[in-house]
């Protein structure tokens, strides 16, 4: 029988020579199971800034996420053929339609907008974007996209973890999961207002999953009240010091530390004394960071802040900068309401109208302040709208209040900054938009190509979990080379 007195190995190399050999063998076991980071290999702070596989083009990320799917056809993808045969029957097989209640007879459903040539690009962009329109020459649009699913659920999830259906680490938490973040007194990935339930919603899109609990993305509530800050609870203690807590907190994390020593491993007991330390320096800097009252009338002008359609995305476009500015790693900025069964004709201006200046603005903004190039913007919903039309009312409502149903085989994502070309539109839909046909980028390709930009090799950044190594794009994807700058 054993006894309980002779340290194991794992022990006897946690205790002796101060642990220097544990945490040895702790890196070597990480590097020959495939994970290309460890708490050992960072000092056990993962939060510790680092750098990637190769040269980095981008130093973060804001994630612009319009849950929904937006029609591209009515947005970046100007079809004159779709508006041309305008009412006529779709020329798709009956076995390729997207089976959606109210699709009908699959009549084609042209775009309601006009578009024109934008920049010294030329690029197309619809009426309805004329802020975007300015700034074209920064854009690189996307219009090759494709997806698996045409399910709002899995379609998110796919696009936040790159699965379907199984609990996988967001992009944003494998991005601070191998680079770290600049800034250890905030999260190194924030998303803002972020939906949590609904088709669209889920705390699964920011989960770290398997990753470190340290990675996982950090909801931050920004309430549409015009003028109103962000929402962070219990972040500070009024009642008692700065020293007086970090006496308490050093008491319960030696407490902590003891415990998961005891237990030699425990995932959440290392995240819950993660999360600790940075809740406790987060109140330092944190309400400084959040606070937007301190910003010009011109700067707030510039993000529409103040206007009714504008000040809610204003707000986050501009919190989305100053994250940005203090060294934040990976952040998310989100609107819904693009989902458009019905009356896209008068919904779709009214979503556009929320982000167009925004957005236009950030753009400036992070170009004024030398921001632009080392930020890569990413803007996308999880999927586009059918090319024909969808009528909830089954023929008894007017076509002004027809819609558009899901369509994962083509739609628009553009990306600025960060080492990507300006001014290039990459991809095509078919004539009416139904489906990819050039320049086709699937979800696992952006997802290889954002990795890319960051410095991150996709195939490289691997976690070992359950037996065998995971990575973002699972065993697809390929980085996009004709968009890189």
């Amino acid at each position: 029988m054993k006894s309980r007195f002779l340290p194991n190995r794992r022990r006897f190399l946690q205790q002796a020579a101060c642990g220097f050999g544990y945490t040895a063998l702790t890196a070597l076991l990480q590097q020959s199971q495939g994970a290309t980071f460890s708490s050992a290999a960072t000092g056990g702070n993962l939060l510790a800034p680092r750098g990637g596989h190769h040269l980095a083009r981008a130093k973060r990320v804001i994630f612009l996420f319009m849950q929904g799917g937006p029609s591209h056809m009515e947005t970046f993808d100007y079809k004159p053929r779709l508006n041309a045969d305008h009412g006529k029957d779709s020329p798709f097989a009956r076995d390729e339609r997207v089976e959606q209640p109210g699709v009908g007879r699959m009549r084609l459903f042209g775009s309601g907008w006009d578009f024109a040539q934008h920049g010294e690009s030329g690029t197309w962009v619809s009426e309805l974007f004329p802020h975007l329109a300015e700034r074209v020459d920064d854009l690189c649009v996307l219009n090759g996209m494709h997806t698996d699913n045409l399910a709002h659920a899995p379609a998110c999830l796919q696009l936040h973890t790159g699965a379907t259906n199984l609990v996988r680490p967001s992009m944003g938490s494998w991005t601070v999961y191998g680079l770290g973040t600049e800034n250890q007194s905030l999260p190194g990935y924030v998303t803002i207002s972020h939906p949590i339930s609904g088709d669209g919603g889920s705390p699964q899109h920011y989960s770290s999953a398997f990753l470190p609990a340290i990675t996982q993305g950090t909801r931050i509530e920004l309430p549409r009240d015009p003028g109103s800050g962000a929402v962070l609870r219990n972040l500070g203690n009024e009642s008692i010091s700065a020293g007086i807590q970090r006496r308490q907190l050093d008491f319960v994390q030696r407490r902590n530390r003891a415990h998961l020593a005891a237990s030699e491993s425990d995932a959440a007991m290392e995240g819950m004394i993660e999360s600790f330390e940075l809740a406790f320096r987060m109140q330092a800097e944190a309400p400084e960071v959040f606070e937007l009252g301190g910003e010009s009338e011109a700067t707030r002008k510039l993000y529409g802040i103040g206007d009714t359609a504008t000040d809610w995305f204003g707000r986050q476009c501009l919190l989305a900068r100053r994250l940005a500015e203090s060294g934040v790693r990976f952040i998310q900025l989100n609107a819904g309401g693009w989902d458009h069964h019905g009356n896209i004709r008068t919904a779709l201006p009214k979503n556009c109208a929320e982000v167009d200046k925004p957005v236009a603005g950030l753009i400036r903004d992070l170009k004024a302040r030398g921001l632009f190039e080392d930020t890569l913007l990413v803007w996308t919903g999880e999927f586009g709208r059918t090319p024909y039309e969808q009528d909830l009312s089954n023929g008894k409502g007017d076509m002004a209040n027809y819609g558009r149903g899901h369509n994962p085989y083509g739609f628009t994502t553009i990306l600025a900054g960060g080492g990507v070309k300006g001014g290039l539109v990459h991809g095509a839909t078919d004539e009416y938009g139904y489906r990819a046909v050039e320049g086709k980028v699937h979800l696992h390709d952006l997802h290889a190509t954002i990795l890319h930009l960051l410095g991150l090799d996709h195939e490289k950044l691997t976690y070992r979990h359950a037996g065998r190594d995971f990575r973002l794009t699972d065993v697809y994807g390929h980085v996009v080379e004709d968009i890189l700058a």
